[in-house]
């Protein structure tokens, strides 16, 4: 089975690199972005039967810093 884990920064933590990517879509010539959040994508392949609790405890303990960002899994 795979899984897709999204994680972001919380809302009101600062995005330095969401920032500079504002700042370089708008040097392009892309106007109208007012505000860009970066963030990962990981895709685990995991043993059938792998259970939402084992995957979020990876989350937890290791994919995601809870203290400053959130996460969203995905079952594909």
């Amino acid at each position: 089975m795979k899984a897709r884990v999204h994680v972001m920064l919380k809302d009101g933590v600062l995005d330095p690199q969401g920032a500079a990517i504002q700042h370089a879509l708008g040097t392009l010539g892309f106007k109208g972005v007012e505000d860009v959040r970066q963030g990962k994508v990981i895709e685990l392949d995991l043993a059938d039967g792998t259970s939402a609790d084992t995957i979020a405890q990876m989350c937890e303990k290791l994919l995601a810093n809870t203290v400053i960002e959130s996460y969203r899994v995905e079952v594909l």
